[in-house]
């Protein structure tokens, strides 16, 4: 190893005072450093390059007669002695300066100062040793000869550094990490390569070491002043990013404070503005739009009303159906919003979307008649948030709509009234909420009641669903009414709401149906069922007790109730109007205490047998049969054909009618697109890729297949009234399925509304199937060419 730094280190001299001259240079264009500290780091380059660079000529002179290299020996090696001491006098200079800034000390060790006034004797003795050969001297060649004080030279670069150390080590927090290190391979690197060199001879380890960690040096030094660098850009985009959260938080408030003034005037209306603006944003987060987009939309939602400051009262608190002349002030409002917000001037997308989110896609809006996409898309999405939030708000004139009254007016408006896209994805908005607030009004269940005039008081209804149910509950006199009737009681019901309704308006708009009562005696009354009958009736003896409870079955059009109370057992089999309709029982009573009210959902299924019919089944397909046996799906998806495998092409044919009770325009058939082992929806390694109702809806997760889905309204689409009219009337569909590897076309057009959907399966399944099914409709004559 020593050989092979023998013969290339005049190479490996040289490339390192090319480093150090370079290094020196970019010093001078460095602005991150103090002009002190810049000064100190030339000055150890420096020193590092000389020294570096004279012993090289020492070594390329030695042993070479003439006068020239008489004087060049001589000279080069006395600045190799002097600028050793020299760059511990630099290292001590650069140690002072961190400890003074970085470190805050106002005054430094005193070993600091020892150690500059030893490097300037070191500097001093070699000036002596050139004149004395204390450190070395030359033979008649010329060539170089260690001295008698040779080692006198190696005390101060060994003993500097040393004391240099002790000092780095009890101030070790003054430094950064990086730092830290790279002070330790200045120390350690050449004081370990020059007790090396004390045994070795012929080299110049130690001078390289010097150079190469006075290089390391700097380069640490750089990477520490970038890393710093990046810390504080870091902190500052903290900063920026707090300013701006600040700001934002600012201007929140302030939106929120200007819409709290304008709601101030109509009771009905307060918190509206922010439910709208969380719609938006919620359809702007699903379309794909980013954060800060997002937080556009949010915040012109949260605005788009502002204009209602400027209307007059008597618009505001009419509590009758709007009258031509309110609704011409009403055409005011995106006016005065403009005007209000243009002032705005940072975020001109507020006044735009005050101005025309009242616009309709068809170009039936105010206040420009703008239509499809000439209407910015920012007023588009609140458009669609507004209407939802309006439709489902109570009003001055009327209660609020039902949840599947606004979801169809979205069907029925998309690409009409509403942009396509934004309804689409409203709709999905309402039926995950619908499917949560199902989950949600399961646990909300009143846990008490508190019971004065029969009905004053009444739970939330709780659904009745193919299997069992339990419900308990304990129930007491109210205070007072020791001497009068006291009793809870039950009602059942189907309601959109799963809540009961009482005037006219809600009982239309909710498709309220009220089945019947039913105490815990031998007393119920029938109104809505086809039948209720008292199946079994057991007298208790000790009639005392307040624990009660119920067993509630339910099997296709057929309800059982096991009521347990005190006093009495009964059963009692409900013949529900037809399959279709939803059942909920709600706890009410008259002066009692309810409480403890609990409800349990079981795993037990029910069977046709478990129940006894007191009423004939209600069948729409008693029709002829074809390939497929006819179903009548009375629920959602409640029923559904065997698969018919997809293979190359093929069309499936059948007659579609909706149930009486149908109501919805997505009460019609639907197609699901799935893999399964058996063939059937539902079956073993189920996998669902697509539904495709033939009102123009489709829904997908995406989890296991890609979907496109188009459709169109064509001239002989007769308006959706009419649709539904007809699907209950009956008609004939048609739709045709072609597989090519894993893509799947299905193309139907049924009185008008065209469907193209293109299915690319992204699993691995060999065989894929399509089904019928749908919601209140029956499906018969199925055919498969």
């Amino acid at each position: 190893m020593f050989d092979l730094i023998r013969e290339h280190q005049l190479n490996a001299m040289l490339v390192l005072c090319g480093a150090c001259g370079i290094l020196t240079l970019l010093l001078f264009f460095t602005r991150f450093m103090s002009k002190t500290r810049r000064r100190i780091h030339i000055l150890m380059l420096v020193v590092a390059f000389f020294l570096l660079w004279f012993d090289r000529l020492a070594y390329i002179y030695a042993g070479v007669s003439g006068t020239r290299a008489y004087v060049m020996v001589r000279l080069s090696n006395f600045f190799v002695f002097f600028l050793t001491s020299a760059v511990v006098f630099g290292f001590n200079l650069l140690l002072k300066d961190w400890l003074g800034n970085e470190g805050g000390m106002e005054r430094v060790p005193r070993r600091l100062d020892a150690v500059g006034a030893l490097a300037v004797a070191g500097m001093a003795l070699a000036v002596i040793s050139a004149f004395t050969g204390l450190y070395y001297t030359f033979n008649e060649l010329n060539e170089y000869q260690r001295g008698d004080g040779f080692l006198i030279a190696y005390i101060i670069p060994v003993l500097g550094p040393m004391i240099q150390f002790s000092v780095i080590v009890q101030y070790r927090k003054s430094f950064r990490k990086l730092i830290f290190i790279a002070l330790l391979f200045y120390i350690f690197g050449p004081i370990i390569c020059g007790i090396v060199q004390i045994f070795t001879y012929g080299i110049s380890i130690v001078n390289m070491s010097m150079v190469f960690v006075s290089i390391l040096l700097y380069l640490f030094t750089y990477v520490d002043i970038n890393n710093m660098v990046v810390r504080a850009h870091e902190i500052e985009m903290r900063n920026v990013e707090g300013e701006k959260e600040r700001l934002q938080r600012l201007f929140g408030q302030t939106a929120g404070a200007m819409v709290a003034a304008v709601e101030k005037r109509d009771d009905f209306a307060r918190g509206q503005a922010r439910k709208v603006a969380e719609y938006a944003k919620r359809i702007a987060e699903m379309s794909g739009k980013s954060a800060d987009d997002c937080e556009k939309i949010y915040y012109a939602a949260l605005l788009h009303d502002v204009g209602m400051i400027g209307i007059p009262d008597s618009v505001i608190k009419n509590e009758e159906d709007p009258g031509k002349w309110d609704r011409e002030a009403m055409r005011q409002k995106p006016l005065i919003g403009r005007e209000i917000l243009s002032s705005i001037t940072e975020y001109p997308y507020l006044a735009q979307s005050a101005y025309s989110s009242h616009e309709r896609y068809n170009g039936t809006g105010y206040p420009e008649g703008l239509s499809g996409e000439d209407i910015p898309e920012i007023a588009r999405i609140v458009a669609v948030a507004d209407a939802y939030v309006t439709m489902t708000s109570k009003k001055r004139y009327r209660e609020a709509r039902p949840e599947m009254y606004a979801r169809e007016a979205f069907v029925k408006g998309a690409g009409d009234v509403f942009d396509p896209v934004f309804a689409g994805l409203m709709v999905k908005i309402i039926d995950q909420d619908s499917s949560e607030k199902m989950r949600e009004d399961i646990a909300a269940v009143e846990t008490k009641l508190s019971c004065g005039n029969y009905r004053d008081r009444i739970s939330v209804g709780i659904p009745l669903e193919n299997g069992v149910k339990r419900i308990r509950f304990e129930c007491v006199p109210a205070e007072g009414s020791e001497n009068g009737f006291s009793a809870p009681s039950i009602i059942l019901f189907d309601s959109y709401d799963r809540r009961i309704h009482s005037d006219k308006k809600t009982i239309s708009e909710y498709r309220y149906l009220e089945y019947g009562e039913v105490w815990f005696d031998e007393h119920l009354i029938s109104t809505g069922a086809r039948k209720i009958v008292d199946a079994k009736i057991e007298r208790k003896e000790n009639g005392s007790g307040k624990e009660y409870g119920i067993v509630a079955e339910r099997y296709d059009d057929h309800l059982r109730l096991k009521m347990d109370g005190p006093s009495c057992y009964k059963e009692i089999i409900v013949a529900l109007p037809d399959g279709s309709k939803a059942a909920y029982v709600a706890l009410t009573g008259e002066n009692c205490e309810i409480s403890a009210i609990t409800v349990e959902s079981t795993d037990e299924m029910i069977g046709p047998a478990d129940i006894p019919r007191i009423a004939d089944e209600i069948s729409f397909i008693d029709r002829m049969e074809a390939d497929l046996k006819n179903i009548q799906i009375d629920r959602t998806r409640s029923a559904s054909t065997e698969g018919v495998e997809v293979k190359n092409r093929c069309r499936i044919l059948f007659h579609s009618m909706s149930l009486p009770g149908a109501n919805l325009v997505w009460h019609c058939p639907y197609v699901v697109l799935f893999s399964s082992a058996d063939g059937r929806v539902g079956g073993p390694d189920y996998r669902e890729y697509v539904l495709i109702k033939l009102n123009g809806e489709n829904e997908e997760d995406g989890k296991y297949a890609q979907n496109s889905f188009v459709m169109k309204k064509k001239e002989s689409f007769p308006g959706w009234d009419r649709w539904k009219e007809i699907n209950k009337e009956g008609m004939e569909c048609e739709l045709s399925l072609e597989r090519k590897g894993s893509r799947i076309i299905l193309k139907t057009e049924n009185l008008g509304i065209s469907i193209e959907s293109t299915t690319i399966v992204s699993d691995d399944t060999q065989k894929v199937y399509a089904a019928l099914t749908g919601d209140e409709v029956a499906l018969t004559d199925i055919r498969v060419e």
